[in-house]
């Protein structure tokens, strides 16, 4: 069986369904239904769904079924959550690099001008 394309494969407008049907006893239901928002992940970020909760959500479990890095599934997961209408997470390890900056700081370890500069590295906002 086909699985529900969520998007118009030309124009990418969300699609409509307009009936459902038992396959057991052949009951039909038309009308318009909300395929929800799952039906808005591409085929790929459907299967990395799949693995990722299949796996409990442990990275390095997603990593050894995938064959990918932990990049990657950060990166595949921020795509999912975008498409959802989330906002995506920042990278746990670019959260612990600008943490340690900061206690650095905090314990005298750095100057605020090279705090400032090694979180402008790591991808900081200037300011």
């Amino acid at each position: 069986m086909a699985r529900l394309v969520g998007s118009c494969p030309s124009c990418e407008t969300a699609m409509d369904v307009r009936r459902l049907e038992c396959p057991e006893c052949g009951v039909a239901v038309e009308g318009h239904f909300d395929a929800g928002p799952l039906a808005r992940l591409s085929r790929e970020q459907m299967t990395f769904v799949e693995v990722f909760l299949r796996n409990r959500g442990k990275i390095k479990d997603v990593e050894a079924d995938l064959g990918i890095s932990y990049p990657t599934v950060v990166t595949r997961l921020n795509e999912v959550l975008v498409t959802l209408g989330f906002e995506a997470g920042e990278d746990p390890r670019e959260a612990e690099r600008r943490q340690r900056v900061l206690d650095d700081l905090a314990a005298g370890r750095l100057s605020a001008a090279e705090a400032a500069e090694q979180l402008r590295s790591l991808g900081g906002q200037d300011g």
